[in-house]
């Protein structure tokens, strides 16, 4: 990543590399104290991203609340208390970087909890990489992130490539009869392309024939596409868009007559605008999440999800969504890793690579579900565990009906025609 540095910003920057060095010097002077684990963050606090920036700090701060309630996480036998530290990137990668750089050197924080976009996470890694500091990113989807191959960045939710290419078997699984075609449409921008890419894998790799893949424009004009779709005639319809283009394709295909027995979109149908504006035409469109609280999995700290979704709800009065989900549980990775680390902080440089090698490591089962990171390829360091979890708007309502250890009731398949 290149940024512009003025020779003020690169003096500042040097003298601040400076105190990095001896920043451990001087917090291990006061070795009497009780230990305290201090945990940057870096998110949107401002700007165009706030709201999912407060999501994010909401969930990784119910972690820290959660476990110093308790007396904090017991290392080695002692107790870490944690101590949470902000950066602002104020909704872009430029200055999530700087916040990130200040949070190491001036802060002397043992490891960061990674932002909201996926934009900023990819300019706050190659920080994290320079002093050797872990992040743990609880929000960041775009495989472009993985794709760097970061060394001491790990994400706890899957690419979307990935979740949307396991959601079309979650559907298969679930259907009868069994699909034997589908069609993709995916916007040509960003994530909404990496999710029909990972549509079309997913397709691919269980043997169905992909009758149509198209990559139309943000603005596209939605009746000639779904007229394309429908005269190939697939079993399942996928779709990578924001919510505007996924209301708007639910809105040309009633118009035009045509419903596939399956349509699939990405997060945008779990956000509740979707049904609002939709009404009744949102019943049977398949969306795609990593976690509600119906998921079968549990821990020693928030218990199970629904445990987790009520404490939540307690404490901030808005039930969680899987990002924040995500980000509770990027704490309880931190955690073990230092539990098998057996160190209290603060942490040297090379007590960091260790922690960062113990993360690598990890092998765990939380309220979120399981964590298990790829030490290669082209998801270096993502959480490749998670199975989506497959969701249908019912009377407006989002109703779990996939995998099949989740799900609250059978998948509406063929979907019937519209009225």
């Amino acid at each position: 990543m290149a940024h512009g540095i003025t020779r003020r910003k690169f003096l500042a920057r040097s003298g601040l590399v400076a105190g990095a060095a001896t920043g451990f010097a001087a917090r291990s002077a006061r070795a009497g104290e009780a230990p305290v684990l201090r945990v940057g963050v870096v998110t949107s606090l401002s700007g165009k991203d706030v709201l999912g920036g407060n999501l994010t700090k909401r969930g990784y701060d119910f972690w820290a609340e959660t476990v110093n309630a308790a007396g904090g996480i017991e290392v080695a036998g002692r107790r870490v208390r944690v101590q949470m530290f902000y950066g602002d990137d104020q909704s872009t990668p430029s200055a999530g970087a700087d916040a990130a750089e200040r949070l190491i050197v001036q802060e002397k924080v043992d490891a960061i909890f990674g932002p909201y976009t996926s934009g900023s996470t990819i300019a706050v890694s190659p920080i994290c990489d320079k002093y050797q500091v872990p992040m743990i990113a609880g929000s960041a989807e775009s495989p472009n992130v993985w794709k760097r191959r970061p060394r001491y960045t790990f994400g706890m939710i899957p690419a979307v490539d990935l979740t949307a290419g396991k959601s079309i078997a979650v559907i298969v699984e679930q259907a009868n009869p069994k699909p034997r075609s589908a069609a993709v449409v995916g916007v040509n921008e960003p994530f909404s392309k990496e999710t029909a890419e990972g549509f079309q894998k997913g397709a691919r790799d269980i043997k169905l024939e992909v009758a149509r893949y198209d990559l139309i424009p943000a603005r596209a004009d939605l009746a000639p596409v779904v007229s394309s779709v429908a005269s190939a005639n697939p079993d399942i319809v996928a779709v990578g868009g924001h919510e505007e283009v996924l209301i708007n394709f639910v809105r040309a295909s009633k118009a035009l007559g045509y419903r596939p027995k399956a349509l699939i979109m990405h997060y945008g149908v779990t956000v509740p605008a979707f049904a609002e504006q939709l009404g009744k035409d949102a019943d049977g469109t398949l969306g795609i999440t990593v976690w509600t609280p119906d998921v079968p999995y549990r821990d020693d700290v928030f218990g199970t999800a629904a445990e987790y979704d009520q404490k939540s709800f307690k404490r901030w009065g808005t039930h969680p969504d899987y990002t924040e989900a995500a980000c509770s549980a990027s704490g309880l990775v931190l955690a073990a890793a230092m539990r098998k680390l057996g160190k209290l902080p603060p942490y040297s440089r090379e007590d960091r690579q260790a922690l960062n090698a113990a993360i690598e490591d990890t092998s765990l089962t939380t309220f979120y579900g399981p964590v298990r990171f790829a030490k290669s390829g082209d998801h270096q360091h993502c959480n490749i565990e998670p199975v989506p979890v497959l969701i249908q708007i019912r009377g407006g309502q989002q109703v779990t009906v996939g995998p099949q250890d989740a799900k609250k009731s059978d998948m509406v398949y063929p979907l019937p025609a519209w009225t």
